[in-house]
């Protein structure tokens, strides 16, 4: 960027030459807080410091020197007297860093660019008038930070009240009103005075403004805060700007010029009151507390609403798109709610709905890593569910009529009979043949119906017999374990069982875990973990019936605790017993992309929390300790050294493997840049490479294979070929015993995504390189097997965003026709309607929980038959309390349990429909004075959805808030965990209940966990960077195409 201040005439001596003499800067006194904060970001920017080491400081210097948001930001933008021509490429991630901290905030950044903004030069009717504080060139900064406060609205946790909503709005009414005036100067310069640059650069930055103002006036909060009274000199001020922005880009985004325009003439214009002479109007605390009466006491016409086909099926594909989510007692509490105690309608509709989710499987070709969990699901979890069932009906209702009824419902097409499985017209799919015979059995096995029946249930004649060992029990298997720790490794073989029996195996799996753990037997540990991280299959049947937690968080603890014994031998087989260990852990935490809260960590010190927020991450040689360069010396002498003695003890006794790990990213840093420069030979590496895919140090590929992936991102040619040229010694040499080529395998199941992108970006940049096409064969395999984080992949997301008439939107609407038509057919063996609920997901992310329910709700009032209107509250009403794991929220009982001297951070969460229907409803009056129609649609849909989600207080906690016990700190967490786990033992189900949530991904490139929301370029399917034009109906988020592989820091 050329561009300089040369162009105004009082800028001869520089924006920096009049910072010294500006009366603002005047309180900048070194001992005052203002004083504190300018110096403390002077240092950081000469240091160069690291945004993670920025946080904790500005944290500690906010405690200490507490200042309002405008005026932090404030010295944050302000030039320095050393740099007037742009702001620093870290000023924006540490803007990011304190407003997660909430130290500034979304109208402080605006106003605080805004003021020192360089357009400010256009602003005055006489450029030598122009403020001479300002930037040379801020385009840039303008653009990155624009962008990013888009995606903080467009996720709906960028705005935290209506205060702020409103104060956000004045400052977008400011930027209007500048870029509009800019627009005009540089139009007016005929004689091309002004630099071109500079036009260019200004307009990229309007580009990226105008994303933030749609999802600004998108924001529920701002629409609200718009509509109250308080609002008014508000509308009036984005009327005008609006009216002279508008123009300024007609040219150039003509449908978004055309959506602004409707936002001024319709939205605006509506919040208007209708007779502005009407003296009497009801004051703001009157309209408020109207809006949020309770909204139960509301009184509407009743509508027969009925318990759809399309319902239930809607809820159980939410609960196994991804991490399976089928918690027992939230299940049942929902079936209760939505049938209101009716056992028999609830019995068949749950089996029919069960079937329906896995013949769609079927017809959408999900193939064996969707229909495997399905099949399992309806053979070892529904009849355990049914059987709950059981316990409530009475005589003459029996489990066998209900089953009868709903197989006689099943569709013999989808799941044929014995006879037609070995029919050769027919093309049977796998994963249905059978199915029927299987389920019949599994129920037959747990007392649902007599064996005899079976037959006359298929309509044929059957040669399958019950299990020889019979109804397996938890605590049986158990015990057998204990005796002979062998038939650990036989539990773990029968997962893949399709009898019914694996509810107890996986129960008998989980607490084996917990027992082993415990009493440290690491060497049984690691066998088990090794065989079922080869098996990510398994992962998801083991979910069918225990938690992340419960399943994860006894191995967190032994790794975060892990010694060395004091008479320790030999250290090799201690780094293999704590890499399998450890394997099992990233396979889970990748595969469902987890995060610590959902491991059940309470602290940053945890060593497993440290390696997902930091692993990935190498570090420069100024931050590491004496100890930490003395390891990695010790690592890099000992793999590459061909003339020294190779690995040894007395390295790995000074290290232990959490140190090694938490160095692996940047050990791997310093290969690639040794064999960039040249500085390591061929066969150094691959004497090296021979180690690492050795099993005791193999696990450690995962993070570094990870490290290498986001390399490929960066465009530093050198080191992208380093990069290959590892990984082809890595996937093509195949060195190793044979289960070092078992875990290998293992570890590509899940790397394997982000290296596919990573190498298909790469293929892009370098369309001639014949070396990826192999590497990309090698993984082929353990793609399919990578990830489950029910996010959407490139064709899904191409298809829905290609539709006519409205893209993601349309085809979002076309799902819910489809539901209502699919409800309404009277006949039996009908095709289930194809849908994943990707799809709802995918347009929550990017449309917006605000604008989804918009949706919904037009389908809803469109309705005018009562007939399918009928069905159609209940396929909204599934849609908005459809379980989602990627936004779930924390349960009350974490913040007990959280170290408070080193929290976890929470994940942000965007706002659910619920959420959103919510904040609908509260307004219903307002709704009511422009569409009475409407606000009664809104608030029954909300009263609806409110009945079905309803969960009963446990009879425990009532029980402890009567008898007040007197616990102290650890005693009561204890307690709490204990009631959220159900005591982490014995129970019904085993299943406990301790609901962490899930959200997630990191900002960098490549991220697999973090929060809620950001987009993941590591998981299997959640890219949003190629989802195309969605067209003059489409959202502002359409436009975000490519950003989020930038590094914005």
């Amino acid at each position: 960027m050329d561009m300089d201040m040369d162009t105004a005439p009082d800028s001869a001596t520089g924006a920096g030459a009049s910072a010294a003499h500006d009366p603002s800067h005047d309180g900048d006194d070194p001992a005052s807080p203002r004083g504190q904060w300018t110096a403390y970001l002077a240092r950081c920017l000469h240091t160069r410091a690291d945004t993670e080491d920025f946080d904790v400081e500005a944290a500690a210097l906010y405690r200490k020197h507490p200042l309002p948001p405008a005026v932090i930001a404030d010295v944050f933008f302000r030039p320095q007297p050393t740099n007037h021509i742009m702001l620093d490429p870290r000023i924006p991630s540490y803007l990011h860093a304190l407003t997660k901290r909430d130290i500034v905030d979304t109208p402080s950044i605006l106003a605080g660019l805004y003021r020192y903004s360089t357009s400010q030069i256009y602003c005055a009717d006489d450029p030598s008038q122009a403020p001479a504080l300002r930037w040379a060139s801020s385009y840039g900064t303008e653009e990155n930070l624009f962008y990013r406060l888009s995606k903080e609205v467009r996720q709906e946790n960028g705005i935290k009240n209506m205060g702020e909503a409103l104060g956000i709005c004045v400052h977008v009414a400011r930027w209007m009103t500048m870029f509009a005036k800019a627009s005009a100067a540089f139009a007016q310069d005929v004689m091309a005075q002004l630099q071109n640059t500079a036009r260019d650069e200004m307009e990229a930055a309007r580009a990226i403004f105008v994303l933030l103002l749609l999802a600004v006036f998108e924001d529920p909060l701002v629409l609200r805060g718009l509509s109250r009274r308080a609002g008014k000199d508000v509308r009036r001020a984005l009327s005008e700007s609006l009216t002279s922005f508008i123009p300024s880009i007609v040219q150039n985004a003509a449908p978004i010029a055309s959506r602004l325009e409707q936002f001024r003439a319709e939205t605006l214009a509506s919040f208007e009151p209708v007779d502005k002479a009407k003296k009497e109007v009801p004051s703001m605390e009157i309209d408020d507390l109207e809006s949020s009466m309770a909204l139960d006491s509301i009184v509407i016409p009743e509508l027969p609403i009925s318990n759809s086909r399309a319902g239930l099926y809607i809820f159980l594909n939410a609960s196994l798109v991804g991490r399976p989510l089928l918690d027992d007692d939230v299940l049942f509490n929902y079936l209760h709610n939505r049938y209101q105690g009716d056992i028999q309608t609830t019995t068949i509709d749950l089996i029919l709905a069960s079937f329906d989710v896995l013949a769609n499987a079927v017809f959408r070709n999900e193939g064996q890593k969707t229909g495997h969990l399905l099949r399992s699901y309806l053979i070892n979890k529904l009849p355990l569910l049914l059987a709950t069932l059981a316990n409530s009906m009475f005589a003459p209702l029996t489990p066998q009529y209900c089953i009868t009824r709903a197989l006689a419902q099943v569709d013999t097409n989808a799941f044929p009979t014995l006879s037609a499985m070995f029919d050769d017209t027919n093309h049977n799919n796998t994963l249905t043949d059978g199915v029927r015979q299987d389920f019949c059995f599994a129920c037959c096995l747990h007392g649902l119906i007599p064996e005899s029946s079976i037959e006359g249930l298929l309509g044929e004649i059957t040669y399958q017999s019950l299990p020889q060992d019979g109804r397996q029990v938890k605590e049986t298997l158990v015990e057998r374990c204990i005796a002979e720790p062998e038939r650990i490794q036989e539990l773990v073989h029968q997962v893949d069982n399709m009898d019914g029996n694996v509810g107890a195996v996986c129960q008998a799996l989980i607490e084996m875990i917990g027992r082993l753990c415990t009493d440290k037997e690491t060497m049984s540990l690691k066998l088990l973990c090794s065989q079922l991280a080869k098996k990510p299959l398994s992962l998801d049947v083991m979910l069918l019936f225990g938690k992340p937690a419960t399943i994860l968080l006894p191995l967190c603890e032994l790794l975060d605790n892990w010694r060395y014994d004091e008479d320790q031998g030999e250290y090799q087989p201690v780094y293999e017993e704590f890499g399998a260990i450890l394997l099992l852990v990233l396979a889970f935490v990748y595969r469902y992309n987890l995060t610590p809260l959902d491991l059940g960590i309470r602290s940053t010190q945890s060593f497993v929390a440290k390696l997902q927020y930091q692993g990935q991450l190498s570090r420069p040689m100024d931050e590491l300790n004496d100890s930490e360069k003395a390891h990695l010396d010790g690592w890099i002498q000992g793999l590459f050294d061909t003339e020294a003695k190779g690995l040894g003890d007395e390295l790995m006794s000074s290290c232990p493997p959490q140190d090694f790990y938490l160095l692996v990213s940047t050990l791997f840093q310093n290969i690639i840049l040794a064999l960039a420069t040249q500085y390591l030979n061929e066969e150094s590496l691959k004497t090296g490479i021979e180690y690492l895919v050795d099993p005791f140090l193999l696990p450690s590929l995962v993070v570094a294979i990870k490290y290498m992936s986001d390399q490929l991102w960066v465009e530093s040619r050198p080191d992208q070929k380093a990069v290959i040229t590892i990984l082809q010694l890595i996937l093509l040499e195949k060195k190793g015993s044979d289960e070092a080529q078992t875990m290998l395998s293992a570890v590509l199941n899940i790397v394997a995504k982000p290296l596919e992108h990573s190498l298909r970006s790469y293929q892009r940049q370098d369309p001639k390189c014949q070396e990826i096409e192999p590497l990309l064969n090698a993984i082929r395999h353990n793609i399919r097997l990578s990830r489950r984080t029910a996010g959407a992949g490139h064709n899904e997301l191409e298809a829905w965003t290609s539709t006519n008439n409205g893209g993601l939107a349309a085809s979002v609407r076309q799902t819910i026709q489809s539901f209502v038509q699919w409800s309404l057919q009277p006949g039996i063996n009908m095709i289930p309607t194809s849908y994943t609920h990707r799809q709802l997901l995918a347009a929550h992310r990017i449309l917006g929980a605000r604008r989804l329910l918009q949706i919904i709700l037009d389908e809803v009032k469109q309705q005018e038959d009562p007939s399918s209107s009928s069905v159609m509250y209940d396929v909204a009403t599934a849609l908005i309390c459809a379980p989602d794991a990627t936004n779930a929220p924390l349960p009350p009982v974490m913040s007990l349990l959280v170290d408070h001297n080193n929290p976890v951070v929470t994940p942000q969460r965007q706002i659910s429909l619920r959420e959103s229907l919510k904040y609908e409803a509260e307004d219903f009056k307002m709704i009511q004075k422009t569409d009475p129609v409407l606000a009664e649609h809104v608030v029954r849909l909300y009263l609806r959805v409110e009945a079905q989600l309803m969960m009963p207080q446990p009879a425990e906690a009532m029980l402890q808030g009567e008898l007040a016990l007197d616990l102290d700190d650890n005693a009561a967490a204890a307690a709490a965990l204990a009631a959220a786990q159900g005591d982490g033992l014995v129970t019904g189900d085993g299943n406990l209940d301790l609901n962490l949530g899930n959200a997630g991904g990191e900002l960098g490139l490549g991220g697999d966990g973090g929060a809620s929301g950001a987009l993941d370029f590591g998981a299997d399917d959640d890219i949003f960077g190629n989802i195309g034009d969605m067209g003059a109906n489409g959202n502002a988020a359409d436009l975000l195409e490519g950003w989020d592989g930038m590094d914005m820091s």
